[in-house]
């Protein structure tokens, strides 16, 4: 393997994406044949490179796992929450959450340890599709379903027009192409309502369909090729 960016390096070996890398190299989490390692510097796979004390490898075998998370565990490999999907789920190997899913939420997840491919499914500006099923508390109106169509102000922000379509009296389906911080849940507030279930059932192309809770399965064949021919776009 010809060298590159050690941050490039860490993403393409599937321990984080090329953000987060820069963020260990920065604060001294990363060691290139025992010396603490340089923003920018280039490495190869010949070279030892530690992360966070842990020996990285390139070209590790390619894990994408669609996930059917429920509702308690936390979407994130810190060791110091309790119900971490990491812990959760004991996979033999290395893997981690593209984005989120809130702790009250359940649905599908994807885990994997591409870390390039993590970079392209998060990037907002690609607008890619995240679908959701959601319960509120009281029934929902014209009223309501035109302004979480429309965009709502949250978060010094105003949503993008999205989706939405409702399914029974007090339950509607949603399509957004953004992600912010519990999103669907500040958007119902603003206006009135209260999430009582929320439930992630498609990430592009990727559906949770019957998968039972608290299942995965590996993301392969048609399926796969037509994530990548999207995330090429």
């Amino acid at each position: 393997m010809e060298e590159m960016r050690l941050n490039k390096f860490l993403s393409a070996a599937g321990v984080c994406s090329r953000r987060e890398a820069d963020r260990l190299i920065e604060s001294g989490q990363v060691l290139v044949d025992g010396k603490v390692a340089e923003m920018g510097m280039k490495v190869s796979a010949s070279q030892e490179i530690l992360c966070r004390g842990e020996k990285v490898s390139y070209g590790e075998e390619r894990i994408i796992l669609a996930v059917n998370k429920p509702v308690g565990i936390v979407c994130t490999t810190a060791e110091v929450e309790e119900n971490n999907i990491v812990q959760w789920m004991n996979y033999p190997s290395r893997i981690y959450p593209v984005g989120r899913l809130d702790k009250a939420s359940e649905g599908l997840i994807l885990m994997t340890n591409q870390g390039e491919m993590m970079d392209k499914i998060l990037r907002g500006s690609n607008y890619h599709e995240k679908e959701y099923v959601v319960t509120v508390d009281r029934p929902i109106n014209m009223e309501f379903l035109q302004a979480m169509r429309s965009g709502v102000p949250i978060l010094d922000t105003v949503t993008r027009p999205c989706l939405v379509e409702k399914t029974a009296f007090n339950e509607f389906r949603i399509i957004l192409t953004q992600g912010l911080n519990r999103q669907i849940r500040r958007m119902c507030e603003a206006l009135g309502y209260r999430v009582r279930s929320l439930k992630r059932v498609r990430i592009m192309n990727i559906k949770l369909g019957d998968l039972p809770v608290g299942s995965w399965r590996k993301v392969e064949g048609k399926e796969l090729e037509t994530l990548e021919k999207l995330l090429k776009q």
